[in-house]
């Protein structure tokens, strides 16, 4: 269910998310128009706003002093790779390490939802068919990661994909300007930058992705990670289990995940089904 969430927790209650997603200007003109919650905070579960089917496309090498740290020369088109739906959850989600995992790795990224068809769109136009940005943090398995020119297992351990709440574009503007992204590791600044070091800007990577796939209302465009990572670090570091890992964009707020043990991953979420079942 998609919902408005008004300051003091409480959330007005709209539609399932495909119907959200489905006729978008419909249910945003019904959010804009509710004036108060009918369902209280303390009854509210967050999940992430996307639908079952969506794209997850993430940007590798999006900002500039990121691909310096790591030694890799400025992509010349946008560097992409895949996540699945199944790896999203929302802040407050304990996130377990894989097994023969030193730890993950933590990238704070502007998420940008995708709010209209977009097919051969020209930059201006796909900038304009963002429908709102997230906090997101792209958890790396680096091991898996590395081991092959292939990202995908490393990029989609279980419960990996932390998303927050989706702030509508209006409020946010336009992200060249210069977002600030912050990461904090039990409270010690890890990344600190700004969306103004994007190399490929989220127009320029959803116009290039729609001269190959339409893209639909509710794909997500994970858009880069800042300078800061674990990996690259002297000697690197990693989330742990006991470790809490905290995200923040201006605009958008805050999005926080718990570190938790390998074997909390066949723990089943409120409302979920054991794995395997």
């Amino acid at each position: 269910m998609i919902g408005r969430r008004f300051d003091d927790g409480s959330v007005a209650a709209l539609a399932e998310v495909g119907e959200f997603y489905a006729d978008l200007p419909r249910w945003s003109a019904e959010a804009a128009a509710a004036t108060e919650g009918s369902v209280r905070g303390a009854e509210v579960v967050e999940v992430p706003a996307v639908p079952p089917g969506a794209r997850v496309l993430c940007v590798g090498l999006n900002y500039r002093a990121h691909a310096a740290e790591t030694g890799a020369e400025l992509p010349k088109y946008p560097n992409l790779f895949a996540r699945w739906t199944a790896s999203l959850v929302s802040g407050g989600t304990p996130v377990p390490v894989p097994a023969g995992e030193r730890g993950l790795d933590w990238e704070v990224e502007l998420a940008a939802v995708v709010g209209r068809p977009l097919a051969d769109a020209d930059p201006e136009a796909a900038q304009a068919g963002v429908f709102g940005y997230a906090v997101f943090n792209d958890l790396s398995a680096r091991r898996h990661q590395g081991r092959t020119a292939q990202w995908a297992v490393g990029k989609n351990a279980d419960r990996s994909g932390p998303i927050s709440a989706v702030t509508t574009a209006d409020e946010v503007g336009d992200p060249a300007d210069g977002l600030r992204l912050c990461t904090r590791v039990n409270g010690e600044v890890m990344q600190d930058s700004s969306t103004a070091d994007m190399i490929f800007t989220v127009g320029e990577v959803l116009s290039y992705v729609s001269r190959v796939m339409t893209l639909q209302p509710g794909d997500v465009l994970a858009t880069g990670t800042p300078p800061g990572v674990g990996f690259v670090r002297t000697p690197p570091r990693y989330l742990v289990p006991g470790d809490t890992v905290e995200l923040e964009i201006d605009r958008l707020g805050t999005l926080a995940n718990p570190i938790v043990d390998t074997a909390a991953r066949l723990e089943p979420l409120p409302g979920e089904s054991p794995p395997g079942v």
